[in-house]
Order: C-alpha cells, then structure tokens, then sequence
C-alpha cells in the first residue's frame, strides 16, 4: 500500500491511501481545490477513488467534505453512528455505513475508536495481503483493545500533538490547556513515543508523526522523542506537516 498526507494540522486535515484495487481519502479538512490539484500532480483524479474515511466531524477534518460530496460521486464510507454529525452536508444515500471490521475489495477496515471531544472519533487500521497501516489522530489515549490489534503493522500514522512543557507553559488559556490534555483530548508527544515503542516490530518500516501543534510543538521536538524511545534506525521516520505534502509512501 501507499499512503500521502496532503495536510496535517488544525488549520485542515487530508490523506490519501492506495493499494492495488482501492483508493481512500482521509479526511477532507482542506478545500476541494487544493486536494484536486494535488492528485493531478501525482496523476490521480476523483473517480478512480473507492471513497472517504472520516476520523471525526471536526471542522479540520471535514472542511471541505460539502464541496467533495457536491462535485464528485464519492461515497462516504462511516459507521452509523457517525453520521449524526455529518448529516447536514452528507445525504444518507451518499453513505456506505461499515461494520467494525468491514472487506471492502482488496483491503480490510478495522476501526478503532478513539477518545475525543466529538459524537463519534475513529482511527483506522487498514489491511490488505502484503501490508497494514494505522492511522490514529484527534485522540487523549488509545484503549488497551486496540493496542493489542496495532502491534507489528508496516506504518504507523500517529498524531504526536504537542510538547507537554510547551503547552503548559504556552499562550492558551487554563480550560483550552486542560481539553488538550485530557482523555478527549489529544496525544503528546511523550505519549505517542510510548505507545509506539510498545506498538512496532520487525515489520514495521514507517511512523508518520501528525496533527503538529504549530504553537505547542515543534518537528524537532516530536521527531527527537520518538527516535530517542524506539531506538531503531531500521525505523524511518516522517513528519506531516500543515502546508506541505508528503512524499508517496510505500510499504
């Protein structure tokens, strides 16, 4: 599989994953134009896509979803329970509502539920016969079920969301610092490395670091905890960022 971070951050959210059947979109926090433009600079366009994921309803990460489900015949592909939130600019025959664990041609998705201040919060880890990817932002923690199924997956895109020092000590307000920090809130950086260290193995080639909080956080910082916890080089490691693409990346 390949997978592409288009933008990550809290100002717009948006992957792409591809295997050799299906293509996914994650996330559409960014506007139709820019994610059009960018899968024709990787020749790529809308209809050879399967559908979109969602984490969450979060403006961020469904910005753009209005203008997506209006210009293209994209499916949305959700859990019933998510689609409360998305109701106003989704109709419901524009939605494929998934199981937990759901075969959707060459690629199995497995979700996971993570804790977040929206009605309902998802990862995912995505399957097909020679690889798996886990995708996990917007999180205060990752439950220990799902831990168990994460372990030993070629790539891992995780959100290592702020420096606690940094945030603690930084410019937002007292209730803004304690949702960033709570069980609803989001991953530090320290508690990303940690789950991390538990989460790869001898399989796992990539760690994608997302969701960078631009006044909380620094790519230096995020990037320096995890290599220092895992203490592999094998490992390579890359960091998503808000206004510049990733590379195309294989595993």
């Amino acid at each position: 599989m390949k997978i592409k971070t288009i933008a990550s951050g809290s100002k717009g959210n948006c992957s792409i994953v591809l295997s050799d059947e299906t293509k996914f979109i994650i996330d559409m926090g960014i506007s139709y134009l820019t994610l059009k433009k960018s899968l024709e600079e990787n020749s790529l366009s809308f209809d050879q896509f399967t559908g979109v994921l969602i984490t969450h309803n979060h403006k961020d990460h469904i910005n753009g979803l209005a203008s997506l489900i209006k210009k293209t015949n994209l499916q949305l592909f959700i859990p019933i329970e998510m689609y409360e939130g998305i109701k106003e600019i989704v109709p419901k025959d524009r939605c494929e509502f998934i199981d937990d664990i759901q075969k959707i041609s060459d690629t199995t998705i497995e979700l996971i539920h993570t804790s977040h201040d929206a009605p309902c919060s998802l990862g995912y880890i995505i399957s097909d016969s020679k690889s798996s990817i886990v995708y996990v932002t917007d999180t205060g923690y990752i439950n220990r079920k799902y831990l168990s199924k994460m372990v030993n997956k070629e790539l891992y895109l995780i959100e290592s969301n702020h420096d606690e020092v940094m945030l603690m000590d930084g410019p937002y307000p007292r209730f803004l610092k304690e949702r960033v920090i709570s069980d609803k809130g989001h991953l530090s950086n320290t508690t990303t490395a940690k789950y991390l260290k538990k989460l790869v193995g001898d399989r796992t080639k990539h760690i994608i670091l997302a969701h960078i909080s631009e006044k909380n956080n620094t790519e230096e910082l995020a990037y320096t905890c995890t290599k220092e916890m895992l203490e592999n080089d094998k490992i390579h490691i890359t960091i998503a960022k808000q206004y510049e693409e990733s590379p195309m990346i294989e595993v």
